[in-house]
């Protein structure tokens, strides 16, 4: 079973840039969106043998999710529940009879870290939700996490500490998700591989000098792990400032 995940920074935009034929060769069972910055019927697209769920943000072009999926769910949640989280589109949880799929669009802690607080609650609750759902059925969770984990997941650590993303806090965040449960698939598979990013600014031709950042993930519940058959960036996909990410797993 394939999964997909990908940070399209504007679902028209990338539309405009081949995004539905980028979609159909990469033919995953889901294709997780974060950042669709879209509002309901503001673009028609579909895929036929899918079916699709949409989690808008209130605030127009902005944030927002999305999940293709070839498996009708058991059922569909959005958000965590949560009032002071919900507004932003930013959770779709699926719910099949043996596992959960999760995408996620973290709010990012902005300039001048003026976010920072919100995000650390924000991390927490977000941290204490999965931990629910993997206390019933384990969970494949992906999306824009933002946030560096490890010095080895971003070109430049030393000049980026303490920069939204890479700041202590967040970092230690992220691994408190992990110790409660989950895998990074992609580092677990390629421990000391350096260089592979899934995130490069638009500025300074940082795509192009692969001066990036890899902030783009698939976690998975950590006994759902031996049944990952592959963990893949897929740096050469062009259409926003992300690459997809994408886990296949032979499932039970």
């Amino acid at each position: 079973m394939k999964f997909v995940s990908w940070n399209v920074n504007g679902l028209r935009a990338c539309d405009g840039k081949g995004f539905r034929d980028i979609f159909r060769t990469l033919d995953a069972d889901f294709f997780c969106l974060q950042e669709t910055k879209m509002q309901e019927g503001q673009l028609d697209i579909a895929f036929e043998g899918y079916e699709s769920y949409w989690n808008y943000a209130e605030k127009k072009g902005y944030s927002g999710t999305a999940i293709f999926t070839k498996h009708t769910p058991l059922s569909v949640a959005y958000g965590l529940g949560i009032e002071g989280h919900d507004h932003e589109g930013r959770v779709i949880t699926l719910e099949y009879p043996t596992f959960y799929v999760v995408t996620v669009y973290t709010p990012n802690s902005q300039d001048g870290l003026r976010r920072l607080d919100y995000r650390m609650t924000w991390d927490d609750d977000f941290r204490q939700y999965l931990q629910r759902l993997d206390a019933q059925k384990p969970v494949l969770v992906c999306g824009d996490m933002n946030v560096a984990h490890e010095e080895i997941d971003l070109k430049n650590p030393k000049s980026n500490r303490m920069n939204a993303g890479f700041t202590d806090e967040e970092r230690a965040k992220f691994t408190e998700l992990l110790a409660a449960g989950f895998t990074d698939t992609w580092r677990a598979r390629n421990p000391d591989k350096t260089d592979v990013y899934s995130w490069w600014s638009y500025r300074f031709q940082a795509r192009q000098k692969n001066a990036g950042w890899r902030i783009d993930y698939w976690l998975v519940s950590n006994r759902l792990f031996p049944q990952v058959t592959g963990a893949d960036i897929l740096t050469d996909i062009y259409g926003s400032d992300h690459c997809p990410v994408e886990l296949t797993l032979q499932m039970a």
